[in-house]
């Protein structure tokens, strides 16, 4: 694990010593932005894969409904443009709906 907080760090290490154990891990507090340093543990460690989650501190909490509502929409349109399949009259309307309910409760104070 590598990050430039440690808190937040030490917390994901608690949750994976208790919820993977069996996985083994490290913990390393730096900036991915140090490439000299990411290459070093590179080297050290050897990973087999790499996942890169900064955006987990970036996005407003507040955020997470939103977007969970507008999941619908995603894979509507998604299947459209890369699955070519048909969207009906019913989806359409519903994805409208979809879209006008999150604005209405998301800004429906300033409106």
């Amino acid at each position: 694990l590598i990050d430039q907080a440690e808190t937040p760090e030490h917390d994901i290490r608690l949750m994976m010593a208790k919820e993977f154990p069996n996985i083994p891990a490290e913990s390393v507090v730096t900036s991915i932005c140090h490439s000299h340093h990411v290459e070093s543990l590179f080297k050290k460690f050897r990973p087999d894969s790499v996942f890169h989650a900064a955006a987990y501190k970036h996005v407003p909490l507040s955020l997470g409904p939103v977007l969970e509502s507008f999941g619908y929409v995603f894979v509507a349109v998604l299947s459209y443009v890369f699955l070519k399949e048909r969207l009906t009259k019913k989806q359409i309307i519903g994805m409208i709906l979809i879209i006008a309910g999150v604005l209405m409760v998301s800004f429906g104070r300033n409106m």
